[in-house]
């Protein structure tokens, strides 16, 4: 049986009448144009152009998470992601992967709490043939109970995998502190059990339901035409009976349903590690925020790098971590400000206690200026480089069509984060600290030392 989409009598001439293409940001000499062009069906292509690199990455986002899943299924986001590289009714799973393997190429995806993405990098030559592997999996994918079957001994290991990583686990930890067993508090991978109840037929109903044109971004940035990207991307759909509802409009960006935080909670997970594994945190800002750019300077002056708070006061000035760093997460309607630490369980109250004063002292006396100042730096340092190569191009511009339906250019971004404010900064500080903290930890804590985690967050 075939899940992907089914075939329709409606013809192509149809479809191209619909298609309205914009140009969102302009380039240098046509160097970083972005544009859209939405098709038939409410599929959006867009593309940014680098004609000055030999690859390309094209990518599909999907507006599905974990955030989606009932308790039943949780982990079907991350599953399906699994078993849409298992074959279609064109290829099998190793046509898939060696076709990609072939012209030296590279694929993967990624499943997150509000989102997935299926992506491929290749020399420009090779983009029509990812563009071609890369939809037919999306549109084409038979979900065998055969591969249900063979892939779930699969996703176990990965569970297995991360609850081996202690480092890792304490963020799944924390993000159950936080929201509770609410779709953001449950693990993107599922549970053991979770995983082992879902079947051919709910995994399959799941993709139907979910992979709909209307709610799919394609995305390329490389050396790319969009013109020919997006006459490539049509074929491919259209092929699959994917572009038929001339009517259909693409979902508006996600807006949650403001999700239950809690705060002052501590959960402890006894586990036999070297090292204790701690997250102190509260809640953020969600990722439309304005304030969100002076909560990034907040958070990379607080823990962003070797020079930053954290680092200096717990690893620099007292040796009690090797790693300790401060985070942000943000999602449609809310958000979180983490401080990770690992350190040796007879510290971790320590550790604890100085990370806790940071951040009493910085939400009641804000930052100085010449920290305020060398994190605008950082932040715009590490924005740029992080986005010099054609994945990490995709990535943007896909996400932010996804996100925010909309592009910002890169002199925007940095723009937003060199007119935040030491007022902004304090002011953020204030809103977001000032918030009473909730605890995670893993590790082989005593009774006595496990009783006094409360002190962290009183």
């Amino acid at each position: 049986m075939t899940a992907g989409f089914q075939a329709t009598a409606r013809t192509s001439s149809e479809a191209r009448a619909v298609a309205r293409t914009q140009t969102l940001l302009k380039g240098r000499d046509g160097i970083g144009t972005v544009r859209r062009t939405t098709l038939p069906g409410g599929l959006r292509v867009v593309t940014e152009t680098l004609p000055t690199v030999r690859s390309a990455t094209f990518g599909i986002w999907v507006q599905v998470g974990s955030r989606d899943e009932t308790p039943a299924l949780n982990g079907a986001t991350h599953y399906l992601e699994h078993l849409l590289f298992k074959g279609t009714s064109r290829r099998s799973a190793l046509d898939i992967s060696s076709a990609i393997d072939a012209v030296g190429g590279e694929m993967n995806a990624f499943t997150a709490k509000e989102y997935t993405c299926y992506y491929a990098r290749v020399l420009d030559t090779d983009l029509p043939l990812a563009i071609d592997v890369v939809c037919d999996m999306l549109t084409g994918s038979l979900i065998e109970a055969a591969d249900v079957d063979a892939e779930r001994g699969v996703v176990l290991e990965e569970i297995a995998m991360t609850e081996d990583d202690p480092g890792d686990c304490v963020h799944d930890l924390f993000a159950h502190t936080m929201f509770g067993d609410t779709p953001l508090g449950r693990p993107v991978l599922g549970t053991v059990d979770t995983v082992n109840d879902l079947d051919r037929d709910r995994i399959a109903r799941f993709y139907k339901k979910h992979y709909d044109p209307r709610h799919l971004i394609v995305a390329a940035a490389g050396n790319v035409d969009h013109a020919t990207v997006v006459r490539q991307v049509r074929k491919a759909f259209e092929k699959a009976g994917a572009l038929s509802r001339t009517d259909a409009v693409p979902v508006a960006p996600r807006d949650g349903s403001r999700a239950v935080r809690t705060a002052g909670k501590v959960e402890l997970l006894d586990r036999r590690t070297e090292q204790a594994h701690v997250v102190l945190g509260m809640p953020g800002l969600s990722r439309t925020d304005e304030r969100r750019w002076a909560l990034g300077v907040l958070n990379t002056a607080l823990g962003g790098g070797m020079s930053s708070r954290l680092f200096q006061e717990v690893r620099e000035k007292r040796g009690l971590a090797y790693s300790v760093y401060s985070y942000t997460s943000g999602f449609a309607d809310c958000g979180l400000f983490g401080v990770y630490a690992g350190c040796r369980p007879s510290q971790v109250h320590d550790v604890l206690k100085i990370c806790r004063d940071e951040l009493d002292r910085v939400c009641a006396e804000g930052l100085g200026d010449e920290e305020i100042h060398r994190a605008i730096g950082q932040l715009s340092g590490s924005t740029v480089l992080g986005l010099e190569d054609t994945g990490a191009l995709m990535n943007r511009i896909g996400k932010s069509e996804l996100c925010w339906g909309a592009q910002m250019s890169v002199d925007e971004m940095l723009g937003r984060i060199a007119a935040v404010t030491p007022d902004d900064v304090r002011a953020v500080a204030r809103d977001v600290l000032g918030h009473r903290p909730s605890l995670s930890v893993i590790g082989p804590l005593k009774d006595k030392q496990a009783a006094r985690l409360d002190e962290a967050v009183s």
